[in-house]
């Protein structure tokens, strides 16, 4: 059993409670016994989250009561995004709030160790993800005594791939009574769209979906009753457990500026439409040593070759690969023509692991082509030169030394090329690669090892893909603006967004005016733009969408974001000042960033002290690293507490002292006398595994005459206790539903296709279906479906599904729930695996991870009766101009189907329907053979 005092927790959305089950009621309303947990009742939990230009501000607030005759322990637990940092947070005890003070890191340790000799205690922050940290703090709360926790965060969005993101993730374990969540946006330039996606929505959760939009204001508000959120009625558990994201972006114009200016500071958003991609000569630097063999190089095999064919006609190219020694596979740069790239390819398919690290000989390589291009007057022109380095360890062959390495690149390229640095896993030291890429123009990425890793590489290729802009400066009047952020840019790339803010001066004019310079392709060109004061400060005097002076902490956390960034490639003394700029601001205005703490005292008497500091990549293996302080016995001071170790409580991770962050995991015991449950350590200490459900305490062996009884039951149980549907019996390739025939669906079978085959083609409808069939093992390999409007693709393979909008790629495993609405078109997906892909007036189009006889890929259709006078393709065919005739005199069968002007045997045959997925129900059905 979990302790009795482990309390409620709460990723970003809920708090919730584990341990013993009780009995409570929320305003005379009788709650059964299984939602409250350990006696700690969350009654109320709300999340504001307000955007004004791009900076969200997020408030989460969670009321508990412990309704037992003891004392417990309620832990709020909270996940937010890597990049925001932690502005406020404060408990209200008794009518007593206890706030947590941010300090310098020194400052911040002295507090703490104050507390320790008190007992009292303090927050914690880590890494969880690849896009979220954890915070979380703990409270003992009397018999009776309510508790509200207040958790404020803030960030800047940033633009990737043509889009803004705001994450949330709830993970509730347990049902609210009132939850609910606001997320408020203000545009001034305008919301050009917006979507929403949901990994835990269902259709009942849906209705409490409300989402509300004009030409500059979006407001999306999730409050979902307790029956929405019980995962059925007979069930008292939470539905919700997963990410809630939004997606959006803004009106742009050719300029592609907009200058927004509120109390006293101004925030300057340039992206212009309409650009020309520049020509690139890019050389791919690619780590084949023996620590990549595996998933790792058929992973980066299948992103290469993706990449490869999204290189542009006007690009130059080569690749190098290492290990022991470094290789290039042509002698010089070559045109990106079909022919090049079909033979690069074939290269990069053959591929294979095995050998050393020597990194500093592979980037010496890559930098001498592309020196040696330049000296025979090769490079087109004002083009752009990019090396790409994908590794996944240290350097062990030749110059090993991380600092020298870093030294001959620097030196080599001489800030002719951009650099950029892909870490393959944890094995790798990111901070030698973040370096090494921000002291040459580029930047740093962690490819995060999972079955999406080939996806997340031709994800990063994507946003360098298109240079648009080199040596963007930005120029404003030197008498109206100061303390301005980074001014000058190396590169912009299409999709993303180059900002810049800063301060008015006292005396500025009342229009403030700015130039953007940079270079095209064939020119040089000027963007002018202006901006009156006084009409820009009216835009944000709306309370409902902004908070005051968004726009100072906006300027603040992005110079705060800079300097950090600064410090990674800077000499010793330039660092320090940097350092010391960074946290003059953090403290000014109250940001827990890598250079401050935070301390949350607590009522006198509570157990130990800890303090929450911002986690950040490290060097080495291991996820993101963080300072992590606790001392003192948990339970001492506890009424009702259990023994003094960590506790490993249902649903969850670990919760405790510090070694209880260490990953775990709870193996079945080994055969013999029944015994507790060991936990076994990994190397990855700040890891997080939750369990879907408690293990069984005992697991029962059985001994020889218990393998002789089973073998005797299963050898003369009778058929009809164990149905089985017999094995000739198959799912078709796909069944068609037709309405308005005289045939109300067909089955239809595919013997003779092999490799790509178009399945269903309708302009009408903006929609194309492709598959690629296996025809020795009668199935589809992946399925395609493309949609004009909006431009989409949803590419599902027997690994899971991929859908691509905007260059950007998302991956979803079969059966994981999904909710996303988006203008025109709603994705969805249960935990049967059925995707759902439909739209008001247009063709529903299912897929399904199949795993019944005939495993594999199938399609579904809905709604036929929107297909357009335009639908063609092997099973498109069969909504055209389609004749049957009557079954055969002989044989009633068979019969005839003519599909435009072709006859097709039809057969009645006994099929599985794999509509409702499985193990599928027994049809009769007409089967065509194509």
């Amino acid at each position: 059993m979990p302790s009795p005092r482990d309390g409620p927790y709460l990723s970003p959305i809920l708090p919730a409670p584990a341990g013993s089950w009780g009995e409570s009621s929320w305003n005379n309303q009788t709650i059964p016994p299984s939602l409250v947990q350990n006696d700690i009742n969350i009654y109320s939990l709300t999340v504001d989250s307000k955007v004004s230009s791009r900076f969200a501000h997020t408030v989460v607030t969670s009321r508990v009561v412990n309704k037992g005759s003891a004392v417990q322990e309620a832990t709020f637990q909270m996940e937010l995004p890597k990049k925001a940092f932690i502005t406020n947070f404060s408990m209200i005890i008794d009518g007593v709030t206890y706030p947590g003070n941010i300090k310098e890191k020194a400052a911040a340790q002295e507090q703490y160790s104050a507390a320790v000799a008190r007992g009292e205690s303090a927050g914690l922050v880590r890494a969880t993800g690849r896009k979220t940290e954890q915070f979380q703090v703990a409270v003992s709360v009397a018999p009776a005594a309510k508790v509200t926790f207040e958790l404020v965060y803030e960030e800047l969005l940033a633009r990737h791939l043509g889009v803004y993101e705001l994450l949330l993730k709830i993970q509730p374990q347990q049902l609210v009574k009132h939850l609910q969540m606001d997320i408020h946006i203000f545009e001034p330039q305008g919301i050009s769209f917006l979507e929403t996606e949901s990994t835990f929505m269902t259709n009942e959760l849906a209705e409490a979906l409300t989402i509300s939009q004009n030409k500059t204001k979006a407001h999306i508000r999730f409050k979902p009753t307790l029956s929405q959120q019980q995962k059925s009625p007979e069930q008292q558990e939470t539905v919700l457990d997963g990410n809630f994201i939004v997606r959006y972006d803004v009106n742009r114009t050719v300029t592609g500026g907009s200058i927004q200016i509120e109390n006293g500071y101004f925030v300057h958003y340039f992206a212009p439409e309409g650009l020309s991609a520049i020509p690139k000569n890019v050389v791919f630097v690619i780590d084949t040593s023996g620590s990549m063999r595996g998933r790792k190089i058929q992973q980066t095999r299948e992103a290469l070759i993706k990449i490869l064919g999204d290189l542009g006609s006007r690009d130059q190219f080569n690749l190098v690969s290492f290990s022991g020694e470094a290789t290039q596979w042509k002698k010089g740069l070559l045109p990106a023509s079909a022919e090049n790239v079909e033979e690069a390819k074939s290269y990069a398919a053959e591929i294979h692991a095995q050998g050393g690290t020597n990194i500093n000989d592979a980037m010496l390589m890559a930098v001498q082509l592309l020196e040696r291009a330049n000296r025979e007057e090769l490079l087109p022109a004002r083009s752009v030169t990019l090396i790409i380095l994908l590794t996944d360890g240290d350097p062990t062959v030749g110059e090993t030394n991380p600092s020298k390495i870093q030294k001959n690149v620097r030196e080599a390229i001489d800030g002719q090329h951009s650099l950029f640095c892909l870490g393959f896993g944890f094995d790798v030291s990111y901070a030698f690669l973040e370096k090494m890429a921000l002291e040459n123009g580029g930047l740093a990425r962690r490819i995060y090892e999972d079955s999406d890793s080939a996806l997340q590489l031709e994800d990063f290729y994507q946003e360098v893909a298109n240079p648009l802009l080199r040596l963007v400066a930005f120029e404003y009047p030197s008498n109206a603006v100061e303390a301005v952020t980074q001014d000058n840019f190396r590169l912009f790339f299409k999709g993303s967004e180059l900002v810049v803010a800063g301060k008015l001066r006292d005396q500025s004019p009342d229009v403030l005016s700015a130039k953007v310079r940079g270079q095209l392709h064939m020119e040089n060109v000027t963007f002018v733009m202006e901006s009156r004061v006084a009409e820009q400060e009216a835009e944000f005097l709306s309370p409902k969408y902004i908070f005051h002076s968004f726009m100072e902490r906006l300027w603040a956390y992005l110079t705060i974001q800079q300097l950090l960034a600064q410090t990674v490639s800077a000499s010793d003394a330039e660092k320090k000042a940097l350092e010391a700029r960074a946290l003059s601001l953090s403290l000014n205005y109250s940001f827990v960033t890598p250079l401050t703490s935070m301390v949350i005292t607590k009522p006198e008497g509570q157990e130990q002290s800890q303090v929450a500091e911002k986690p950040v990549e490290n060097g080495g293996c291991g996820h993101s690293s963080f300072q992590f302080h606790s001392v003192g016995d948990r339970t001492s001071r506890l009424t009702g507490g259990s023994s003094v170790d960590p506790v490993f409580s249902h649903r969850r991770g670990w919760k405790g002292q510090a070694q209880g962050f260490e990953k775990m995991s709870y193996l079945p015991p080994r055969l013999g006398p029944p015994g507790p449950l060991q936990p076994t350590r990994f190397s990855h200490p700040f890891s997080r595994i939750t369990l879907d459900r408690v293990l069984p305490e005992v697991l029962s062996v059985p001994d020889e005459t218990s393998h002789d009884m089973d073998s005797r039951i299963i050898g003369t149980a009778r058929p009809e206790t164990i149905p089985v549907v017999p094995a000739r019996i198959q799912a078709p390739s796909v069944i068609l539903p037709l309405p308005g025939q005289s045939v109300d669906q067909l089955c239809v079978d595919l013997k003779h296709s092999q490799g790509p085959v178009k399945l269903l083609s309708d302009p009408g409808q903006g929609v194309e279906v492709t598959g690629h069939y296996e025809r020795e093992k009668a199935r589809f390999s992946w399925i395609e479906v493309t949609f004009k409007h909006p431009p989409l693709q949803v590419r599902a393979s027997l690994e899971h599904i991929v859908v691509i909008r905007n260059r950007q790629s998302s991956a979803y495993k079969w059966k994981e729930t999904l909710y996303s609405v988006m203008p025109g078109l709603k994705i969805t997906m249960d935990k049967a695996g059925l995707l759902l892909l439909s739209s008001p007036n247009r063709v529903t189009i299912g897929l399904l991870s199949w795993d019944g006889p005939g495993k594999g890929l199938r399609l579904l259709l809905r709604d036929t009766d929107h297909f357009s006078s335009q639908i063609s393709g092997t099973f498109g065919q069969f909504y055209q101009d389609v004749v049957w005739g009557p079954p055969a005199a002989a044989d009633d069968s068979k019969r005839t189907v003519t599909v435009q002007g072709h006859d097709h045997s039809a057969t009645r045959e006994l099929k599985l329907d794999y509509q409702e997925g499985s193990p599928g129900k027994e049809i009769s059905c007409w089967t065509v053979v194509l």
